[in-house]
Protein backbone atom coordinates (compact mmCIF):
# COMPACT_ATOMS: atom_id res chain seq x y z
CA UNK A 1 0.00 0.00 0.00
CA UNK A 2 1.34 3.54 -0.89
CA UNK A 3 0.95 6.59 1.48
CA UNK A 4 -1.32 9.01 1.22
CA UNK A 5 1.30 11.56 -0.20
CA UNK A 6 2.71 8.84 -3.04
CA UNK A 7 0.61 11.29 -5.36
CA UNK A 8 3.32 14.24 -4.83
CA UNK A 9 5.42 12.20 -6.55
CA UNK A 10 3.38 9.85 -9.14
CA UNK A 11 1.10 12.38 -10.06
CA UNK A 12 3.83 14.81 -11.45
CA UNK A 13 6.18 12.39 -12.14
CA UNK A 14 4.87 9.62 -14.73
CA UNK A 15 8.63 9.47 -16.16
CA UNK A 16 8.35 5.52 -16.87
CA UNK A 17 5.32 6.18 -19.66
CA UNK A 18 6.32 9.55 -20.47
CA UNK A 19 6.37 10.10 -24.11
CA UNK A 20 8.13 13.05 -23.74
CA UNK A 21 11.85 13.23 -23.47
CA UNK A 22 12.75 16.22 -21.39
CA UNK A 23 13.49 14.71 -17.80
CA UNK A 24 11.94 17.54 -15.25
CA UNK A 25 12.16 18.07 -11.68
CA UNK A 26 8.86 16.23 -10.58
CA UNK A 27 10.42 13.39 -12.95
CA UNK A 28 13.62 13.19 -10.60
CA UNK A 29 11.72 13.59 -7.29
CA UNK A 30 9.74 10.87 -8.71
CA UNK A 31 12.64 8.63 -9.44
CA UNK A 32 13.97 9.41 -5.94
CA UNK A 33 11.18 8.55 -4.23
CA UNK A 34 10.92 4.66 -6.33
CA UNK A 35 14.54 4.02 -5.14
CA UNK A 36 14.42 5.37 -1.49
CA UNK A 37 11.27 3.30 -0.73
CA UNK A 38 12.47 0.14 -2.03
CA UNK A 39 16.22 0.11 -1.51
CA UNK A 40 16.68 2.99 0.99
CA UNK A 41 19.03 5.84 1.12
CA UNK A 42 22.12 3.30 0.07
CA UNK A 43 20.65 3.53 -3.21
CA UNK A 44 20.62 6.72 -3.27
CA UNK A 45 22.77 7.81 -6.07
CA UNK A 46 22.64 9.96 -9.28
CA UNK A 47 23.07 6.48 -11.15
CA UNK A 48 20.21 4.79 -9.28
CA UNK A 49 18.01 7.39 -9.99
CA UNK A 50 18.70 7.86 -13.33
CA UNK A 51 18.56 4.51 -14.05
CA UNK A 52 15.05 4.54 -12.96
CA UNK A 53 14.27 7.35 -15.29
CA UNK A 54 16.17 5.33 -17.77
CA UNK A 55 18.25 8.06 -18.79
CA UNK A 56 21.85 9.37 -18.14
CA UNK A 57 23.00 11.59 -15.03
CA UNK A 58 23.21 14.72 -16.94
CA UNK A 59 19.65 15.57 -16.47
CA UNK A 60 19.86 15.12 -12.57
CA UNK A 61 22.94 17.86 -12.84
CA UNK A 62 21.04 19.96 -14.51
CA UNK A 63 18.08 20.75 -12.56
CA UNK A 64 19.84 20.16 -9.47
CA UNK A 65 23.41 21.52 -8.23
CA UNK A 66 24.67 18.15 -6.19
CA UNK A 67 23.23 15.16 -4.43
CA UNK A 68 22.96 17.26 -1.20
CA UNK A 69 20.56 19.40 -2.94
CA UNK A 70 18.41 17.05 -4.42
CA UNK A 71 18.19 14.91 -1.15
CA UNK A 72 17.25 18.02 1.14
CA UNK A 73 14.67 19.08 -1.75
CA UNK A 74 13.26 14.92 -1.41
CA UNK A 75 13.31 15.23 2.07
CA UNK A 76 11.49 18.68 2.18
CA UNK A 77 8.53 17.15 0.05
CA UNK A 78 8.42 14.67 2.32
CA UNK A 79 7.67 16.41 5.19
CA UNK A 80 5.35 18.23 3.56
CA UNK A 81 3.50 15.52 2.94
CA UNK A 82 4.12 14.25 6.29
CA UNK A 83 2.63 17.54 7.89
CA UNK A 84 -0.45 18.28 5.79
CA UNK A 85 -1.99 14.59 4.90
CA UNK A 86 -0.35 11.65 7.26
CA UNK A 87 -0.18 13.77 10.41
CA UNK A 88 -3.55 15.19 9.53
CA UNK A 89 -5.79 12.16 10.14
CA UNK A 90 -7.81 12.21 13.04
CA UNK A 91 -8.61 9.38 15.59
CA UNK A 92 -9.25 10.74 19.14
CA UNK A 93 -9.79 13.35 20.62
CA UNK A 94 -6.00 13.34 21.75
CA UNK A 95 -3.27 15.38 19.17
CA UNK A 96 -0.33 13.40 20.64
CA UNK A 97 -2.39 10.05 20.36
CA UNK A 98 -3.17 10.90 16.77
CA UNK A 99 0.31 11.48 16.38
CA UNK A 100 1.25 7.98 17.69
CA UNK A 101 -1.53 6.59 15.69
CA UNK A 102 -0.12 8.09 12.33
CA UNK A 103 3.21 7.27 12.80
CA UNK A 104 2.63 3.51 13.38
CA UNK A 105 0.30 3.33 10.47
CA UNK A 106 2.62 5.18 7.84
CA UNK A 107 5.23 2.44 9.39
CA UNK A 108 3.09 -0.47 9.11
CA UNK A 109 1.88 0.65 5.39
CA UNK A 110 4.96 1.79 4.13
CA UNK A 111 7.64 0.09 5.86
CA UNK A 112 11.24 0.12 3.66
CA UNK A 113 10.58 3.97 3.14
CA UNK A 114 9.60 4.01 6.91
CA UNK A 115 12.67 2.47 7.62
CA UNK A 116 14.90 4.35 5.18
CA UNK A 117 13.51 7.82 6.56
CA UNK A 118 13.40 6.93 10.40
CA UNK A 119 15.64 4.45 11.15
CA UNK A 120 18.19 3.68 9.09
CA UNK A 121 21.25 6.52 9.41
CA UNK A 122 21.66 8.93 6.57
CA UNK A 123 22.64 12.36 5.90
CA UNK A 124 19.09 13.49 6.42
CA UNK A 125 18.39 11.97 9.81
CA UNK A 126 18.89 15.19 11.83
CA UNK A 127 16.81 17.05 9.72
CA UNK A 128 14.13 14.44 9.90
CA UNK A 129 14.52 14.20 13.99
CA UNK A 130 14.19 18.36 14.00
CA UNK A 131 11.21 17.78 11.80
CA UNK A 132 9.41 15.33 14.21
CA UNK A 133 10.03 17.68 16.82
CA UNK A 134 9.10 20.56 15.77
CA UNK A 135 5.45 18.84 14.25
CA UNK A 136 5.00 17.89 17.85
CA UNK A 137 5.60 21.10 19.82
CA UNK A 138 3.13 23.09 17.27
CA UNK A 139 0.50 20.47 17.59
CA UNK A 140 0.60 20.54 21.39
CA UNK A 141 1.34 24.33 22.08
CA UNK A 142 -1.81 25.26 20.06
CA UNK A 143 -3.73 22.57 21.83
CA UNK A 144 -5.33 23.95 25.43
CA UNK A 145 -5.32 20.45 26.91
CA UNK A 146 -1.13 20.51 26.33
CA UNK A 147 -0.22 24.35 26.02
CA UNK A 148 0.08 25.15 29.65
CA UNK A 149 2.14 22.76 30.34
CA UNK A 150 6.06 23.70 30.85
CA UNK A 151 8.59 23.04 28.67
CA UNK A 152 10.42 20.55 30.69
CA UNK A 153 7.13 18.75 30.54
CA UNK A 154 6.43 19.11 26.79
CA UNK A 155 10.04 17.86 26.20
CA UNK A 156 9.81 14.95 28.71
CA UNK A 157 6.31 13.55 27.24
CA UNK A 158 8.17 14.21 23.46
CA UNK A 159 11.05 11.86 24.71
CA UNK A 160 9.50 9.10 25.84
CA UNK A 161 6.57 9.12 23.52
CA UNK A 162 8.82 9.36 20.30
CA UNK A 163 10.86 6.37 21.65
CA UNK A 164 7.88 4.70 22.43
CA UNK A 165 6.42 5.08 18.95
CA UNK A 166 9.90 4.55 17.06
CA UNK A 167 9.63 0.78 18.89
CA UNK A 168 5.89 0.63 17.90
CA UNK A 169 6.43 1.47 14.59
CA UNK A 170 9.75 -0.54 13.94
CA UNK A 171 7.48 -3.76 14.93
CA UNK A 172 4.93 -3.06 13.09
CA UNK A 173 6.95 -2.21 9.55
CA UNK A 174 8.53 -5.38 10.26
CA UNK A 175 4.67 -7.16 10.90
CA UNK A 176 5.92 -8.39 14.39
CA UNK A 177 2.97 -6.47 15.67
CA UNK A 178 -0.47 -5.37 14.86
CA UNK A 179 -1.09 -2.69 17.56
CA UNK A 180 -4.45 -1.26 17.22
CA UNK A 181 -6.04 2.32 17.79
CA UNK A 182 -7.32 1.36 21.17
CA UNK A 183 -3.91 -0.03 22.29
CA UNK A 184 -2.18 2.54 20.88
CA UNK A 185 -4.42 5.11 22.27
CA UNK A 186 -3.74 3.12 26.06
CA UNK A 187 0.06 2.97 26.04
CA UNK A 188 0.34 6.56 24.83
CA UNK A 189 -1.75 8.19 27.51
CA UNK A 190 0.02 6.13 30.47
CA UNK A 191 3.13 7.63 29.03
CA UNK A 192 2.11 10.80 28.55
CA UNK A 193 1.03 11.07 32.68
CA UNK A 194 4.28 9.43 33.60
CA UNK A 195 6.22 12.05 31.77
CA UNK A 196 4.19 14.23 33.44
CA UNK A 197 4.35 13.29 36.89
CA UNK A 198 8.38 12.42 36.06
CA UNK A 199 9.58 14.66 33.48
CA UNK A 200 13.29 14.32 34.55
CA UNK A 201 13.92 12.89 31.32
CA UNK A 202 16.98 13.10 28.95
CA UNK A 203 18.44 11.70 25.48
CA UNK A 204 21.31 12.51 23.95
CA UNK A 205 21.14 12.60 20.48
Amino acid sequence: MQCSYYKHFKNKGEIFMARKKTITREHILAAVYEVVSTEGFSGFTARNIANKMKTSTQPIYLEFKNMDELRNVFIDRVTAGLRNEVYERRFTDDCIVDLTINYVKFASENSVFYKSLFVDNHESGEKLNKFSHDLFFEKVNSDEKYSKLSTEVKEAIFTNCWVMSVGLSSLAASKRANPTNEELEHMIKNMINMSIEHPDVTLTR
